[in-house]
């Protein structure tokens, strides 16, 4: 199987504008931004979507929802944010890997479409 441009972008083998990373996870800025602020929160561990999360995975899944709230606060998102992880094509998710938008900088309208 082929790398993501997300494993790329984990490997470093091309350039993303990121805001955070550590040994478990990496944010960057979307390249195709839907909000003043859209980061993406991806974990370095290729899981590719909310459906093949396993039990094993809970201890990163609360590490990327620390590191949400890091990275809001590092960008200064103090009027409020969302929080988003489509799952399957029907979502929207376009790339087979599990990941977190973190839009922000702009009041979010209800419902979201």
């Amino acid at each position: 199987m082929s790398k993501t441009i997300f494993q790329k972008i984990i490997d470093h083998e091309i350039p993303a504008d990121i805001v955070f990373e550590d040994d478990r996870c990496l944010a960057f800025r979307d390249v195709s931004p839907q909000a003043p602020t859209h980061v993406l929160v991806i974990p370095k561990k290729p899981i590719p979507s909310v459906d093949a999360l396993g039990e094993e995975d809970a201890e990163l899944l609360g590490h990327l929802w620390l590191v949400i709230r890091q990275v809001a606060e590092q960008l200064e998102l103090t009027n409020g944010y969302r929080v988003v992880a489509n799952c399957g094509a029907d979502a929207g998710q376009e790339v087979p890997h599990l990941h977190f938008h973190l839009l922000g900088g702009r009041s979010m309208t209800w419902p979201p479409g």
